[in-house]
C-alpha cells in the first residue's frame, strides 16, 4: 500500500484544472469507511482548499498509475465531465500482458456487467451487460510479454482489463491483475495511464499530457 503521507506528482496545475499521476495502489476517490479515506481526491484537496468538494470527473483503477485530470471549480467540472461523457477527451493507456498476442491491432467490443455476488468484479453478458469498445496496437514482444497500447472509446469499468483477458478480447490478463489474470494480492498491475488530451474548461485551447510508463 501507499502510505499517506506519500506526495502526488502534478502534471499540471492552473485556477481551473490539476493534472496528476496517480501512483498504483492509491484510491482515485474516498471509499466506505476510515481506511479507505486517502485518495487522491483527498489528497488534492489538501492542498487546494478552495477546490469543490467533488472534483473528479473521471477515475482509474486503484491498481491502475497514470494520469488523472481534476476540476477546481463547479464550472470547469461541468464541462469536463461534458467532454468525458460526449468522448470527446482522447485517453490513452500503455499494458504489459502476460503472453503473446499475434495480431498487430483491432477494436474488441464487448458488453459486461457487475456480477453482485462477487464485486466488483464484471461479468460478460451479450445480452444485460454494457457495450465497452477500445481501439488497441501491439508495442512489441519482451520476455514473452506484449506490450499493448489501449485506446478506450467507452469508459467502463475494469473495462481495459476485461478486453484483455477474455476469451472473446485478447485472451491474455494484464500482468499483476489479481481479478482477471494471474496476480496475487499486492502485486503491481502493469496497466498505466499514459495520454490524456482535452480541451481547457475556461479557455478552449487543446491540453495534451503525456506520462512516461513505468515499466
Amino acid at each position: 500500500m501507499i502510505p499517506a503521507d506519500t506526495q502526488l506528482t502534478i502534471i499540471h496545475r492552473d485556477s481551473s484544472i490539476i493534472v496528476v499521476d496517480k501512483p498504483p495502489g492509491l484510491l482515485a476517490v474516498p471509499g466506505r469507511g476510515p481506511d479507505k479515506q486517502d485518495c487522491v481526491v483527498n489528497r488534492v484537496k489538501k492542498l487546494i482548499r478552495e477546490m469543490i468538494s467533488q472534483p473528479a470527473v473521471h477515475r482509474l483503477d486503484m491498481a491502475t498509475s497514470g494520469l488523472m485530470v481534476l476540476a477546481i471549480d463547479k464550472d470547469s467540472h461541468a464541462e469536463l465531465s461534458r467532454q468525458f461523457e460526449q468522448r470527446q477527451v482522447e485517453k490513452k493507456y500503455v499494458a504489459l500482458l502476460d503472453g503473446p498476442v499475434e495480431e498487430e491491432s483491432g477494436s474488441i467490443e464487448l458488453r459486461f456487467r457487475l456480477d453482485p455476488d462477487n464485486r466488483p468484479h464484471q461479468v460478460y453478458d451479450p445480452v444485460h451487460g454494457k457495450l465497452g469498445i477500445t481501439d488497441w496496437k501491439k508495442l512489441g514482444v519482451t520476455h514473452n510479454r506484449t506490450r499493448i497500447e489501449f485506446t478506450p472509446v467507452t469508459g467502463r469499468t475494469h473495462q481495459l482489463r476485461l478486453h484483455a483477458a477474455h476469451e472473446k478480447g485478447l485472451n491474455t490478463p494484464i500482468v499483476g491483475d489479481n481479478l482477471y489474470g494471474n496476480g496475487q494480492e499486492g502485486d503491481r498491475m502493469l496497466l498505466h495511464a499514459s495520454t490524456l488530451v482535452f480541451h481547457h474548461p475556461i479557455s478552449g485551447k487543446v491540453v495534451q499530457l503525456k506520462s512516461t510508463v513505468p515499466f
